[in-house]
């Protein structure tokens, strides 16, 4: 006797839908994910000036369309824009080219004397160096009938540096192309982006988002450059008082490298300390390098700043160093530097975007969090 069938619940097979529609979600934004980190990998020459380019757009559109209500036209405010970038990075690479190129030649000799110091440190490290020194003779006993093959070369630090120069300019050259095209278009791609919606209100956001970030990323990093580049005049007077030579290459240093989160000011006193520490002949003086150049940065870092740009600066503190930790990553001491302007554009467009509200509580700060909770009457 064959059992009649009992009917399928509609519901349960739309739960099953559901879940399987689900799963394939997950496989597909994975997937997705990984195919997007190969590919800002794998395209980082490519993507790194197209980045700065862009930035330098939404930095530069609001000043533009300040001069196109005087009359100015979008190409001509684009030259005039591109050609006081393109002055300022000829007088840094004129300015700095005799300083930097003497201290990249100095490098290899410095590098030298700093393990000659702390050879004749004793102690540990001497102990570190004995032990390195029996290793490598128990390798050589063991490999001894095989033929050894020396391979000299000649190539430097500097020789390797200098290589490297022209891809860099390269680079360079591209971005502020890139930059004068975006800059002479005008608000040709605002109006691409708001033609796309077919609601007024959608088009409305999406023109609100583009001024949000026009201003916020502009006051962010004007603001920065502007503290910046007095924490490197700063430094550069410090070290010149400290009597560290060429001392103008540590304050365009301290200049570069505060644009770095967390690491920045660390990784230029530690470079200062290392060059007192063989300049100066005194290990009190390299400690008193590095506690200068700390203190000038932490001044910087937690009175002024704050002071100036508090509210752009209002992220999740761990999302900031594992965003500068992964585009550090990916796209070496240039990913660091473009890491938090990313990060405040991304968070700016969350704010703006009622859909990604918890992605930007998320990425905001705790008093941030604070204040957008409701008040109790």
């Amino acid at each position: 006797m064959i059992e009649p069938r009992m009917p399928i619940d509609p519901h349960d097979s739309q739960l099953v839908t559901d879940k399987r529609s689900k799963r394939l979600e997950i496989a597909v934004i994975g997937i997705f994910c990984i195919l997007l980190l190969q590919a800002l990998v794998w395209a980082s020459d490519f993507l790194i000036p197209v980045t700065a380019a862009c930035l330098g757009y939404f930095v530069l559109n609001r000043p533009r369309r300040l001069l196109s209500r005087i009359g100015i036209p979008p190409v001509a405010s684009a030259a005039i824009f591109t050609g006081l970038v393109t002055a300022l990075i000829v007088l840094l690479l004129v300015q700095l080219s005799a300083p930097a190129a003497q201290f990249i030649e100095d490098l290899s000799s410095l590098m030298e004397e700093i393990k000659e110091k702390l050879a004749s440190a004793g102690g540990t490290v001497e102990a570190i160096n004995d032990a390195t020194v029996a290793a490598e003779e128990i390798i050589e006993d063991q490999d001894a009938e095989t033929v050894a093959v020396e391979v000299v070369s000649n190539t430097g630090i500097a020789a390797t540096l200098f290589s490297m120069a022209p891809g860099f300019l390269s680079r360079i050259l591209f971005a502020l192309i890139l930059l004068f095209f975006l800059i002479a278009s005008g608000d040709m791609f605002l109006t691409t982006a708001v033609q796309s919606f077919d609601r007024f209100a959608d088009k409305r956001r999406a023109v609100e988002v583009v001024h949000a970030i026009e201003d916020r990323l502009g006051y962010y990093l004007g603001g920065i450059a502007i503290i910046n580049a007095g924490l490197g005049v700063a430094v550069a007077i410090a070290m010149q008082l400290w009597g560290l030579p060429s001392a103008i290459i540590f304050g365009f240093m301290a200049f570069g490298l505060n644009f770095v989160p967390f690491l920045g000011g660390l990784m230029g006193a530690t470079i200062a300390a290392a060059v007192a520490f063989v300049s100066l002949d005194a290990t009190w003086a390299a400690a008193g390098v590095f506690v200068t150049y700390i203190v000038l940065t932490s001044i910087e870092g937690q009175f002024i700043t704050p002071l100036v740009i508090s509210r752009i600066m209002r992220l999740n503190t761990p999302v900031v160093f594992l965003f500068v930790a992964f585009f550090a990553w990916i796209w070496s001491i240039i990913g660091m530097i473009v890491a938090l302007p990313i990060l405040i554009v991304l968070k700016i467009a969350c704010d703006e975007t009622k859909s990604l509200q918890t992605l930007a509580r998320f990425l905001g700060d705790l008093d941030e969090v604070e204040d957008t909770k409701p008040k109790k009457v």
